[in-house]
C-alpha cells in the first residue's frame, strides 16, 4: 500500500509541475503575440535598437 500512495504522490506532483511549465509557457507566447501585433502601428510602443549606447542617439561633434 505504501509504494502505491508514493507512486500517488509523484504522480500528482509530475501533473502540478507540467500544468505550470504550461501555464509559463502560455504566458511567455501571449506577450510575444502582444508585442508582434504592435509591429508596425504609427501609435505603438517605441523601443530602441539593440546592441545601441545610450548615447548613439546622439550627433558627435566635429
Amino acid at each position: 500500500m505504501y509504494a502505491y500512495e508514493l507512486y500517488r504522490s509523484t504522480s500528482a506532483e509530475l501533473i502540478r509541475r507540467a500544468d505550470a511549465e504550461r501555464e509559463v509557457r502560455r504566458a511567455r507566447l501571449a506577450r510575444r503575440a502582444e508585442r508582434r501585433t504592435g509591429r508596425g502601428d504609427p501609435g505603438g510602443r517605441v523601443s530602441r535598437g539593440r546592441g545601441r549606447g545610450r548615447l548613439a542617439d546622439f550627433v558627435r561633434a566635429a
